[in-house]
């Protein structure tokens, strides 16, 4: 038995040891097969991925190795790139100029706008000397104007304008325009200025005195609906176009008035000096209905504050008027030159007298800093203080003298001749407040009111805009 048993032990031994044998032979073979298995898949999903691609070269890739087969790791892939998404809209970008201008993509723009003017004046004037009017010698005071707006800009290289006066008893239109500007060209339509007058389309927030030239008001020289077109390229500016009347007078279905304007300005730079010439001309037929109503032709004496006008046609029977300007200044750092002359006929019916009158002034300005006036687009611009009041400075201060004639006596019409001469002082402290005091004194020669006589005025401003 102890024999039998020491036997069987080594023989079961002996077949475990080819059991586990065989078992693991198996198990390698399994292994194999299940690596092979892999590989076919790795190799399938390989091509796959290279289809996906596109045709490309592969950089080879580092090899793992599992039990005795080598196993290739795939190429790295590029990721899918995202579609790009939309550029969002410019937001909207605000700047100052006076009031906050907003501007959008693709050319948008909105500012408001506006312009407050309070006025003080004084007359010294003999009493009997009246102008059909309530007394408005001595002081008195006036808010000048006082207007609202906005204007902007819009796709397709449009612009627009909108203000109204809110000064007087009602509310009045002043620019009311759309605007096209490409290049060289720009077309208006609405109400605006005709091309009469450098101190005319001149800006009333730039003058040098409170009051523009006498012969702008009493030719009746405004602004007026109407079609314009302009070019302006280099030294050369040319301007024409064809109006009817104010908005106001519009109203009336009767008002058939149509005007022709036209002005060039030829407006070199040399060197520190910008030099300009111009000359305009100007036909306006009255119409039937408003040569019924009559025209009159008449200024007050410098100041606005005051109804007075020593100078008057009274009202005349027009059927039509002609009218020329010439124009020329001279703007040169701290100094400056402008001098206008004014021509105008009035086509009277029948055997009427034609009367021909003439306005005109020259004037010397100096700045008393080191600053001068702005100029552009063939008129006087804003004043920029190069060292303004809110930068520590004093702002602009500027000395000004002037010469001014209205003749409105011509044959029968005896309007009267209006001599002035002043002086006027203007301080900007910031580029959009400005304080000014003017001072006149005015001679009168007026056939009907003889002899002659004089008057002195003082007109004293405070001014902002927006």
């Amino acid at each position: 038995m102890g024999s039998t048993a020491l036997w069987l032990a080594p023989a079961h031994a002996n077949a475990q040891a080819a059991t586990d044998s065989a078992t693991t032979d198996a198990d390698a073979v399994a292994l194999k097969d299940e690596v092979a298995r892999l590989r076919a898949e790795l190799d399938m999903l390989k091509a796959e991925m290279r289809a996906m691609r596109g045709p490309q070269t592969a950089a080879p890739a580092p090899a793992n190795t599992l039990g005795d087969t080598a196993l290739a790791a795939a190429p790295p892939t590029s990721p899918t790139p995202a579609p790009a998404a939309k550029a969002a809209p410019d937001p909207v970008q605000i700047s100052w100029k006076g009031a906050p201008e907003f501007k959008g993509s693709n050319g948008w723009s909105f500012k408001p706008r506006g312009r407050f003017q309070i006025d003080a004046g004084y007359l010294s004037a003999p009493s009997n000397r009246a102008s059909g009017q309530a007394d408005g010698r001595g002081f008195t005071t006036r808010v000048r104007r006082a207007y609202i707006g906005m204007q902007g800009t819009m796709p397709g290289n449009l612009s627009y304008r909108a203000e109204v006066d809110l000064a007087g008893s009602s509310p009045t239109w002043t620019d009311l325009y759309l605007a096209y500007d490409r290049g060289p060209i720009n077309i208006t339509v609405g109400q605006h200025h005709p091309f009469t007058s450098l101190e005319q389309i001149q800006s009333d927030l730039f003058l040098s005195f409170n009051e523009r030239a006498s012969f702008i008001g009493a030719f009746n020289l405004e602004r007026r609906v109407g079609i314009s077109a302009g070019y302006n390229k280099g030294d050369i500016m040319i301007n024409a176009g064809v109006f009817t009347d104010d908005i106001k007078a519009l109203t009336n279905d009767g008002n058939k008035t149509v005007s022709y304007d036209g002005r060039v300005v030829w407006m070199p730079k040399l060197g520190d000096t910008q030099l300009h010439i111009a000359g305009s001309a100007h036909y306006r037929d009255l119409g039937t209905f408003q040569a019924m109503l009559g025209t009159q032709y008449r200024q007050r004496p410098y100041i606005g504050t005051t109804d007075i006008r020593y100078v008057d046609t009274g009202l005349l029977t027009v059927n039509s008027e002609t009218h020329f300007g010439a124009e020329l200044a001279v703007n040169h750092k701290r100094f400056h030159f402008v001098s206008e002359g004014a021509w105008l006929k009035a086509d009277r019916p029948g055997t009427a007298t034609d009367p021909s009158f003439f306005g005109g002034y020259a004037e010397f300005g100096i700045f008393l800093t080191n600053d001068s006036r702005g100029y552009k687009n063939g008129t006087f611009e804003r004043t920029v203080p190069t060292n303004p009041l809110d930068k520590g400075g004093l702002g602009a201060l500027e000395f000004n003298i002037r010469y001014d004639r209205l003749d409105l006596t011509s044959g029968t019409v005896g309007g009267g001749v209006q001599d002035a001469f002043g002086a006027s002082f203007v301080w900007t402290p910031t580029a959009y407040v400005h304080f000014s005091a003017g001072y006149m004194h005015l001679i009168y020669n007026i056939p009907s009111a003889q002899p002659k006589f004089t008057a002195d005025s003082l007109g004293l401003r405070a001014q902002v805009d927006f």
